[in-house]
């Protein structure tokens, strides 16, 4: 279970998982640890995805080849995305096996475009993403073991129905595509497990985590299902400090539904469903430092090594995770 590190940086617990930094998973990941009854987390979190350039399944398309290689003509491409993601993390430990948590989600999106004739805009959405909730159980727990089981949920209250002036070249109010528009649109369960294996300087754990939304939204679709499947080996350096290496399965499933009514699919490879889905196998590199009050920094980059996507998508380049958390 989590403890509240000793000082500087004592590991002097109750077992090899006590006082020592990973102890946390990867930047990257959430829902991998539990808290004492009455203890209190908060964490902050930041993450950066940068995708640039089209992929077509396995192989890359130039922004001019996006625009027919599947066969549609469409009459325009994105060509570059960025997207920022702010998180406060709450955590409450209800009892020593039950731990409460509460995830608040700040997004920014912006994607730049290229238009059958050559022309560029950019368009730009922010706000609240869907609220992440729920409880993470402590299956196991031996001295050097842990299994966790998050039972976990989010809420539809990042909208769906974002609006742009920048894609038409007459200054007319259109419906942003799928990947601009900040939530789900309904209620997703997200169960996970995670399981945790500690030795004096190193630690290992494999993840599973999912994302299955309920029902269509009020918008005709229904975002694809997804499952993460993570494993990760970290190394104690001192202390207080740790570094790790991750690889991640990442599976998402097309778009259900007949679609949103607003988006045209054979304008732009980005409003079309069944271009949503695919493949990614990921890895990371990250590092985690234990300050003499208990809280962590936690970095990790993660860079995709393979990539198999459904129709043409924009590639991801790399993300980038960086926290602090702190325990009372």
């Amino acid at each position: 279970m989590e403890p509240f590190a000793a000082c500087c940086c004592d590991a002097q617990g109750h077992s090899l998982k006590e006082g020592r930094p990973d102890s946390h998973a990867p930047a990257g990941l959430m829902g991998d640890h539990v808290h004492h009854q009455g203890e209190v987390m908060i964490e902050y979190k930041f993450q950066k995805m940068f995708m640039d350039g089209n992929r077509y399944g396995t192989q890359q398309v130039s922004d001019v080849a996006a625009l027919d290689v599947t066969g549609i003509p469409f009459m325009a491409t994105p060509t570059r995305m960025d997207m920022n993601m702010q998180m406060l993390h709450v955590m409450y430990g209800a009892t020593d096996n039950v731990t409460l948590y509460l995830m608040p989600m700040w997004m920014e999106l912006t994607m730049d475009h290229m238009r059958r004739n050559g022309t560029t805009f950019t368009t730009y959405n922010e706000g609240f993403s869907d609220l992440r909730f729920g409880a993470l159980f402590l299956l196991y727990d031996t001295e050097s073991t842990d299994w966790i089981f998050n039972f976990g949920m989010s809420a539809p209250t990042g909208n769906i129905h974002g609006t742009t002036t920048a894609a038409s070249p007459m200054g007319a109010e259109t419906q942003m595509p799928y990947p601009m528009q900040l939530g789900s649109g309904t209620f997703n369960f997200r169960p996970g497990i995670t399981y945790k294996k500690y030795w004096d300087m190193a630690s290992t754990g494999v993840q599973l985590q999912t994302n299955l939304p309920v029902g269509e939204n009020y918008r005709d679709y229904t975002v694809g299902n997804e499952y993460q499947l993570n494993w990760w080996f970290a190394r104690r350096v001192g202390e207080q400090m740790s570094f790790s290496f991750r690889t991640e399965g990442l599976w998402r499933e097309n778009y259900g539904g007949p679609g949103d009514p607003q988006l045209n699919p054979n304008m732009i490879s980005t409003a079309r469903t069944d271009m949503r889905g695919g493949f990614w196998f990921n890895l990371g590199i990250g590092g985690i430092y234990q300050f003499c009050d208990g809280s962590r920094l936690n970095v990790e980059l993660v860079r995709p090594v393979y990539q198999d996507l459904d129709g043409v998508q924009l590639e991801t380049d790399f993300q980038m995770f960086a926290s602090w958390s702190k325990a009372w």
